[in-house]
C-alpha cells in the first residue's frame, strides 16, 4: 500500500517562525527532508514539520498521538534546556540529541515565546562573531 503524501506545515506557521529566524545574521531558510528548517553556517537552529502517521516521528513515538501535529525542534542548553525538557506539554525531548527540544505548535502557542526560543537556539548554533552582533 503506498504511503500517504506528507503533510507540510502551514504557510502561516512557517512565516511566523521565519519572521524571527530570518532577521538573525547569516540565517537562511531551506526545505528539509520534511518541513522547513532555518540554519546558520550549516547548523540547523529551528525546524518545523508535521508529525504524522506513516512517517518516523519522535513526537508520535513518545506521545502516541496519531493525529497530524505541527512541531518545531530547536536547540537549548543549561538551565533553559533542563526547564523545557521537564516542563511537559507542549515541550518534549527527542532522543537523538541531548541539546534538542521539541515543541507542539497549535492554537495555544505563545508566538513571543517561540521567537525567544528560536533566537536562543540561533545563539547556541552561531559562531561567536555572529553571536556578538546580537548580544552586543
Amino acid at each position: 500500500m503506498p504511503r500517504k503524501p506528507r503533510i507540510e506545515p502551514s504557510g502561516e506557521v512557517v512565516a511566523r517562525i521565519a519572521s524571527t529566524a530570518l532577521t538573525l545574521p547569516d540565517a537562511y531558510e531551506e526545505d528539509a527532508w520534511t518541513g522547513v528548517r532555518w540554519r546558520v553556517r550549516g547548523k540547523t537552529f529551528a525546524h518545523v514539520l508535521v508529525a504524522q502517521e506513516g512517517y518516523t516521528s519522535a513526537y508520535r513515538d513518545m506521545t502516541g498521538v496519531t493525529d497530524p501535529t505541527t512541531v518545531m525542534t530547536f536547540r537549548s542548553t543549561g538551565d533553559e534546556l533542563l526547564a523545557l525538557t521537564n516542563a511537559g506539554p507542549p515541550f518534549y525531548q527527542p532522543p537523538w540529541s541531548p541539546s534538542i527540544v521539541g515543541m507542539v505548535l497549535d492554537d495555544a502557542t505563545d508566538w513571543g515565546e517561540v521567537a525567544e526560543l528560536v533566537t536562543e537556539s540561533y545563539l547556541f548554533c552561531a559562531p561567536r562573531k555572529l553571536r556578538r552582533r546580537i548580544e552586543g
